[in-house]
C-alpha cells in the first residue's frame, strides 16, 4: 500500500535518496518551419537507449540556498518506510524566473518516482495531490519544464491536459552535457 504525505524540510535526505532516472529510448527533434514563422514541427526520433540522472541537477537539500521556500510544499510517497516517490510543489517565490513574477502560477518543481516503483501509478497520485494542494492554495496555473529528450514526461503532462506553451532550443546552451537538449515550458489550468 502506497501513501502519499506531506512532508518537511527534515525529510530532505529521504527525499534525495529517491532516484531520478530517466530512461530515454527517444527525444523530439524540433524542427523550425520558415525560420520559425511557419511554426514548428516536432518528429519522435530513437536514440541510443540510455539512462539520464537528474539528480545531478536536482537535490532538496540545496533548495534553501538557492530559494526562499516558505511557499513550497513536499511530498513523499512511502511502501511502508521505504520512499518512492517525491514532488515539490514551488509557490510564489521571489527571484524564480520559472514564475516571471506571477503570484497566480507555481511550478511542478520536482516529480521523481523510484525505478522499481515507475509504472504503477504513483507518480499520478502525486501530480494529482499536486493539482490538488496548488488548487486549495489558489494557484490558477501551474508551469512544467522537461526536456526533449524526456519523451515519457512530455506524454505525461498531455495526458493530464497542459498544454506545451515554450520551447527554447537554446535554454541549456550554457551547460555542458546539455546543450543540446530543448526546455519545454507546460502550462497547466487548474
Amino acid at each position: 500500500m502506497i501513501e502519499i504525505k506531506e512532508v518537511d524540510k527534515t525529510y530532505f535526505p529521504l527525499y534525495d535518496s529517491v532516484p531520478q532516472n530517466v530512461e530515454i529510448k527517444s527525444e523530439y527533434h524540433v524542427n523550425r518551419i520558415d525560420n520559425g514563422l511557419g511554426g514548428f514541427v516536432f518528429e519522435e526520433v530513437p536514440v541510443t537507449p540510455h539512462i539520464k540522472d537528474l539528480s545531478i541537477y536536482e537535490r532538496a537539500m540545496e533548495y534553501e540556498q538557492m530559494f526562499d521556500i516558505s511557499n513550497w510544499r513536499f511530498y513523499m510517497a512511502f511502501d511502508g518506510d521505504l520512499p518512492v516517490g517525491a514532488m515539490t510543489i514551488a509557490g510564489t517565490t521571489e527571484g524564480m524566473n520559472m514564475l516571471g513574477g506571477r503570484s497566480d502560477a507555481c511550478v511542478l518543481w520536482d516529480i521523481r518516482v523510484s525505478d522499481k516503483y515507475k509504472h504503477m501509478g504513483i507518480g499520478q497520485k502525486l501530480f494529482n495531490q499536486g493539482i490538488k494542494v496548488a488548487k486549495s492554495d489558489g494557484y490558477k496555473q501551474m508551469i512544467i519544464e522537461c526536456q526533449n529528450n524526456n519523451v515519457t514526461a512530455c506524454r505525461f503532462y498531455k495526458k493530464q491536459g497542459a498544454l506545451l506553451s515554450k520551447i527554447d532550443m537554446h535554454a541549456y546552451d550554457s551547460e555542458p552535457g546539455i546543450e543540446n537538449e530543448v526546455q519545454f515550458i507546460w502550462y497547466l489550468d487548474l
